[in-house]
């Protein structure tokens, strides 16, 4: 709207500039061409300088000069005054010409007649110029100019007031778009707009909200399903328990008694104990994450000297130090954590870097701002880049040959979990040489 009010009243400037100087250009190209027609069946060639003077006096103008080869009229103005250019085209040219030049700050309009005699409207030498101020309408156009920048300026704060109120009505529905486009993306799927108005606007809100039903829609439905499966998968884990201690009651006597036992039949016996071991770290496993999912998992804290807690870890899995286990762990370092659950978190690290990767394995503890960081590195193979990103997943396995590998694939997501739980986090990287993997916990309970 601003620029609108501007460009108009510079339209509007130009239009009435122009109009004003076309007006006294054509005014005085028409006087002097009548004229100069009208003084022209008394001149005879080749004019005299009295027959110049006499032609000068006839057009009734101080400003006026005829001139003829290297004679000029004495009266009027100077012929050197008159510009080279327009003198150029009169000399050349059967027409009328003009020419406008600013002398010093004043413009003035300059007109060049060539005098043509005879039938045959030949050339006959004679030329006829005039000047003619134009410090009036000069003044005039001036006069034009301050009024339209002064109607533009006491425009301007109304043009202002109306665009930002223009403004202010078609950014509002925007802004509370944008608005409850943010609530839905953090998750609040029931925000709705007010449609006003048939406009695009208005249909874009109505299909806003149709888009967020939708994926409420959608969304409580998946939320519901996933709900369904995780209580089924805690159900079942829970059925399990039972028929598997009795299942393990049977294979550890089968186990004292496999010795006496047919050879056939031992190995059968020893098979189905080892596949009962695995259905029970199994089920041990579900019931974890389930306890995860459902929010009841929770952290018994106490003071621990985290190196004598991993060294015990260590030891009652039968990892001692040596060749294949390198241990750095350094005393002193303590920190307010769940026993168990760093026994889990532990022993999943490490015996994943024994299964996987290679000796040595290193198990590094050490101390940094406030945290406690155990880092847990092999020299084997590494993660796969693809699937690197995914590790923590549930029944990830880096191998897919590896389905019937000893693991449940729960173990990384179980001791991330428990991490978390503590306040803190693992990550796994690639070094190059091996994988690493890194827990790190505040000491002091959040």
């Amino acid at each position: 709207m601003i620029l609108g009010a501007t460009t108009a009243a510079g339209v509007s400037y130009g239009s009435a500039r122009t109009a004003i100087l076309e007006g006294i250009q054509d005014q005085t190209m028409l006087k002097l061409r009548d004229q100069v027609a009208a003084y022209l069946p008394t001149v005879s060639l080749p004019p005299s300088q009295a027959t110049l003077d006499a032609f000068a006096t006839a057009l009734k103008s101080s400003n006026a000069v005829v001139a003829y080869h290297g004679m000029r009229s004495g009266p009027g103005i100077d012929l050197d005054s008159v510009p080279a250019e327009l003198r150029q085209a009169v000399a050349t040219s059967t027409n009328i010409q003009f020419q406008r030049v600013d002398a010093q700050g004043i413009p003035l309009f300059f007109v060049g007649v060539p005098v043509q005699i005879g039938t045959d409207l030949q050339l006959s030498g004679i030329e006829v110029y005039t000047m003619v101020p134009l410090s009036q309408q000069q003044a005039a156009i001036d006069a034009l100019a301050r009024q339209a920048w002064l109607y533009s300026a006491l425009a301007l704060p109304f043009a202002v007031a109306v665009a930002l109120l223009a403004a202010r009505q078609v950014l509002r529905p925007v802004r509370a778009l944008n608005t409850a486009a943010n609530q839905l993306g953090r998750g609040r799927l029931d925000v709705r707009l007010r449609a006003k108005g048939s406009d695009e606007l208005a249909q874009l809100v109505t299909t806003f909200n149709n888009t967020a039903a939708e994926l409420e829609r959608t969304v409580g439905t998946l939320r519901a399903m996933e709900a369904d499966a995780r209580r089924f998968v805690a159900d079942v884990s829970h059925e399990l328990r039972t028929p598997l201690a009795a299942m393990n009651a049977v294979t550890d006597v089968l186990d004292e008694d496999a010795d006496q036992l047919p050879p056939d039949t031992a190995v059968a016996a020893r098979l189905v104990s080892a596949e009962t071991r695995r259905l029970t770290r199994l089920v041990q496993d579900l019931i974890e994450i389930s306890r995860f999912d459902a929010g009841r998992a929770e952290l018994r804290r106490e003071e621990l000297d985290v190196a004598a807690a991993v060294t015990e870890t260590l030891a009652a899995r039968g990892w001692e130090p040596g060749a294949e286990l390198v241990a750095e762990l350094p005393s002193g370092i303590a920190a307010r954590l769940d026993r168990r659950r760093l026994d889990i978190v532990v022993a999943n690290l490490v015996g994943n870097a024994l299964r996987h990767g290679a000796p040595p394995v290193e198990v590094a503890l050490r101390e940094e701002r406030g945290d406690v960081v155990l880092t847990v590195t092999d020299h084997g193979p590494g993660i796969p880049e693809e699937v690197l990103p995914r590790v923590f997943d549930r029944f990830a396995k880096a191998d897919t040959a590896r389905a019937r590998s000893e693991g449940s694939g729960l173990g990384l997501s179980i001791a991330r979990e428990n991490a978390r739980l503590h306040g803190g986090d693992i990550v796994a990287a690639n070094t190059g040489a091996g994988a690493r993997f890194e827990l790190r916990v505040p000491r002091e309970a959040w």
